[in-house]
């Protein structure tokens, strides 16, 4: 177990966690955590499903269901026609 360089006390499983993704932090740049995360991404769709991919998205929609109330669905829905809109009049203005 590794121990905590203050008091050399042995190191929780979390503080240990917490040390190394600190360290791995400052050392790795923006672009590690993309490469890391597209193989990632990858891996995940050469073993999974469309069906895999359904299901965790169900459950994902169950539980924003769940947490939020219409007033939040109004505000994304908002912003995603805000958004829209913009992406529209930019491509428009580039012709």
């Amino acid at each position: 177990m590794a121990t905590n360089d203050k008091n050399n006390k042995k190191m929780s499983v979390e503080e240990a966690g917490r040390k190394g993704g600190k360290t791995t932090a400052n050392n790795h740049d923006k672009e590690f955590y993309q490469e890391i995360g597209k193989k990632g991404g990858d891996t995940t769709s050469e073993e999974h499903s469309k069906e895999f991919y359904q299901e965790i998205g169900q459950k994902g929609g169950e539980t924003t269901s769940d947490e939020h109330d219409k007033e939040f669905y109004q505000d994304i829905g908002q912003k995603g026609g805000e958004r829209r809109s913009k992406q529209r009049n930019r491509s428009n203005n580039s012709r």
